[in-house]
């Protein structure tokens, strides 16, 4: 009863912010940047929670918890470094100076106008459209089966109420409505997951108990041995790392990421908003892979291990993705478990209404509005992104129904062909003005290439293999290699492909140039 309570305040409370949000909302620039005029801690916690979701602290933080150990913790280490920090020092004050001076709102906009090219925008937005789906079923797939545990709620029905508040609160009030929306939802996740930490941790008898009994784990069949799961970096380092690029280096080049510095209000603010954002991300993303690491003291695959949470092991492999729910009925009490609820909730909420404003609003300025005779009206424009919001949503839910797909395979599938695409030609653009069209093309045609390869051979052809110790089957590995061959393929095909325009290029620098 108390969780149920628990939940309609949280809900009641998204839809008032949404109503309120709507009478600020007049135009395009409002739904889609919030007019531009963002500030410091909104959009911190909008960068934040539109990063961690229940794809971090049910899929990833139960796989990798259960795979690497107290190692698992180095990807939030990793997360809050790279993904947060160096993230907003190194792309936030260009990206707002160079969008607003093209007058991008969009990251396919901003292909378009940063290289002069109106097939890269349509093809960026198609890449956004596709790719943005199995992210977001993934999302819908961790909260559902947290709810499931927590309510005696069938999972389809979780993910159609999911979808329909999602698209209630992103329909009124568009990207104001998102962002303080994601300032309550930071704070929920930030206490949150300390007092479930806190609360884990002593059901455990402590840390050095969890350690102790983590040291004397050992599984053969995964090539953990004794001491493994308590050490510095864990019983597999080299794939750990591909893991750690992949949800750290892709933010970069994700676009409901980049978005947020489109938004913000000033270089104070990007200053700011680089420190909030790494100490967000080093609570939520280190506690959530922290607490993540404790998954084989709290659940086995054994179900005479008599005290812990059972486990099964469809075909051989284990429920990744019910783990951290495992955990959480075996450590905490009653009223704790409606926290967690409303923590993940908002994790996802967050990031689900993040991507589908990104989507709806690619769909609307990138695609329909070019191909429309007639121009699009700000009034009409904004009720196209709110039924494509529907839509976007009502897809997800499809792919969301298959709960059988493991969250962390859906999640990397769109990582990697977003990141793999858009990373290398993104962070370039920024910087150079010899980035070419070419090599635009190319970061597209490789991120999609290697994404879609690897899945039709590996996830779905079944075919296993290692090389170098990688793990070649991992769609976390395929696309870290996507990200990184986008950073190397932009440069080298840049210097023996023609160059654009001059005045394209320094038109895109003036901004940036004045400062």
């Amino acid at each position: 009863m108390v969780n149920v309570i628990i939940l309609a305040v949280y809900i009641a409370g998204m839809i008032a912010i949404g109503y309120y949000a709507s009478k600020k909302t007049k135009s395009v620039n409002d739904f889609v940047l919030g007019g531009r005029n963002i500030g410091t801690w909104l959009t911190s916690f909008a960068y934040g929670t539109s990063y961690f979701s229940a794809v971090v602290f049910i899929g990833y933080a139960g796989q990798f918890g259960w795979n690497y150990g107290m190692s698992a913790t180095w990807i939030g280490i990793g997360n809050a470094l790279i993904g947060s920090a160096l993230a907003w020092v190194v792309l936030g004050r260009r990206t707002r100076l160079m969008t607003a001076h093209l007058g991008a709102s969009t990251m396919p906009e901003f292909f378009e106008k940063r290289f002069g090219s109106k097939s890269l925008k349509i093809a960026a937005a198609i890449i956004v459209f596709v790719f943005l789906i199995p992210y977001t079923a993934s999302v819908y797939n961790g909260l559902s089966r947290l709810f499931s545990m927590a309510f005696p709620i069938d999972y389809s029905v979780c993910v159609i109420l999911m979808a329909v508040l999602t698209a209630a609160y992103v329909i009124l009030g568009g990207y104001t409505a998102t962002a303080i929306n994601d300032f309550v939802q930071g704070i929920i996740m930030l206490l949150g997951i300390i007092a479930v930490v806190f609360c884990a941790v002593q059901e455990g008898g402590g840390l050095g108990a969890i350690l102790f009994d983590l040291s004397v784990i050992e599984d053969s069949a995964a090539n953990i041995s004794q001491n493994s799961l308590n050490s510095l970096f864990g019983p597999d380092p080299l794939n750990l790392l591909g893991v750690v690029i992949l949800t750290s280096l892709g933010t970069w080049g994700l676009p409901q990421m980049v978005h947020k510095f489109y938004a913000i209000k000033n270089d104070e603010a990007i200053k700011k908003g680089a420190v909030i954002s790494t100490l967000f991300a080093f609570v939520v993303a280190g506690g959530s892979y922290f607490l993540g690491s404790f998954v084989r003291v709290f659940c086995s695959t054994n179900a005479a291990d008599t005290g812990k949470a059972f486990i099964e092991s469809p075909g051989g492999r284990p429920d990744f993705d019910s783990m951290i729910p495992g955990l959480l009925e075996k450590s905490l009490p009653e009223i704790l478990i409606g926290v967690v609820v409303i923590l993940v909730l908002s994790a996802s909420m967050s990031t689900l209404s993040s991507l589908v404003l990104t989507s709806s609003s690619t769909l609307t300025i990138d695609l329909i509005k070019p191909f429309r005779k007639k121009n699009l009206s700000e009034d009409r424009q904004m009720l196209i992104m709110r039924i494509l919001v529907a839509v976007f949503l009502l897809i997800s839910v499809v792919i969301a129904l298959n709960k059988n797909a493991l969250i962390t395979t859906l999640m990397s599938i769109s990582w990697g062909a977003l990141a793999g695409s858009f990373l290398g030609p993104f962070t370039y653009g920024l910087f150079s003005k010899k980035v070419t069209k070419a090599a635009v093309w190319a970061s597209f045609a490789s991120g999609i290439g290697i994404t879609v390869l690897h899945m039709c051979i590996f996830t779905f052809g079944g075919v296993s293999g290692s090389f170098l110790g990688f793990n070649l089957a991992s769609p976390i590995n395929a696309g870290a290699f996507a990200m990184i061959v986008s950073l190397i393929i932009v440069p080298v095909v840049s210097m023996f492909t023609p160059k654009i325009p001059k005045e394209t290029a320094d038109n895109a620098f003036a901004a940036i140039e004045s400062k």
